[in-house]
């Protein structure tokens, strides 16, 4: 009776894992599909998508944006299917999260770039920081490496030569005011920030919190590297990059109509690709 029983439970088991399978077995978008979903996060991301469904609707298609909070879930659900694309990220995070992950997804196109900016905490300025203050950046690979730079940029610590967006804290060869450098996931660093003397926080976090140009210190160099390297993308599984759908999508993001739309709303937070 018991071996019919373990033979039950394991012919139960089998069935349970291939419909498991069957379930996360990926399809690209069908050809003639004219609505498309999109993750995208709060702030600038999912507002942009809004300004651009009633024109993706002149072309035919249809928009449903899915916002999320986190870096993690909107290339979760692109890479299985459940949305066409995700519209939230850079390249150089995309290109990490794919190697981690084992994901599959591309860039369609670059749409617009966010200042990385060190903002006030217990200090209004570079000069007011003491011996051991505490400097708050993002604990994800390329954005920790970002906020390094930057605050190489500012003067405060210096990296070893190369190490460029691999840079971590350990790559600090000099660091005269003795800063700690303390990691911690991007979305909370604004809401902690009055803890530390000061911040580097991404773009869009500044925005989902009302930090204006006021609050901020420093921002990086609007023609330096993080200009190109960190461009914002229209993400898909590699193999719907080409649909008619998400081409669209791109056009429509790439117009004139919302690259107006970014520099008469965002102050200079938030800047188009051309």
């Amino acid at each position: 009776m018991k071996k019919v029983i373990a033979i039950l439970l394991l012919v139960i088991l089998s069935f349970a894992t291939l419909s498991l399978a069957a379930c996360n077995k990926w399809e690209p978008m069908p050809a003639d599909q004219t609505t498309i979903t999109v993750a995208a996060t709060p702030t600038p991301h999912a507002e942009i998508l809004e300004q651009a469904k009633p024109l993706l609707a002149e072309l035919g298609y249809t928009l449903i944006i899915k916002v999320y909070t986190d870096y993690v879930q909107p290339n979760d659900t692109t890479e299985f299917g459940d949305v066409d694309a995700n519209y939230f990220q850079h390249l150089p995070y995309m290109d990490e999260f794919n190697q981690t992950h084992e994901t599959h997804l591309v860039s369609v196109g670059a749409i617009h770039y966010e200042s990385f900016a060190i903002y006030k905490g217990t200090r209004t300025s570079l000069d007011q920081l003491q011996n051991g203050d505490i400097v708050l950046i993002p604990n994800d690979g390329t954005n920790r490496a970002r906020a390094l730079l930057l605050l190489q940029e500012a003067g405060l610590i210096t990296l070893k030569d190369g190490v460029g967006l691999n840079a971590t804290k350990y790559d600090i060869v000099a660091n005269p005011k003795n800063l700690e450098v303390k990691e911690m996931e991007a979305q909370n660093i604004p809401k902690v920030r009055q803890d530390a003397a000061i911040a580097v926080i991404n773009g869009n976090y500044a925005l989902d919190n009302n930090l204006t140009r006021d609050d901020a210190i420093l921002y990086e160099s609007t023609d330096g590297i993080a200009a190109t390297t960190y461009a914002n993308i229209l993400c898909v599984r590699d193999g719907n990059q080409n649909h008619p759908a998400i081409q669209a999508l791109l056009q429509v993001l790439r117009s004139e109509t919302i690259i107006n739309y970014i520099n008469n709303t965002y102050g200079g937070v938030v800047i188009p690709t051309r």
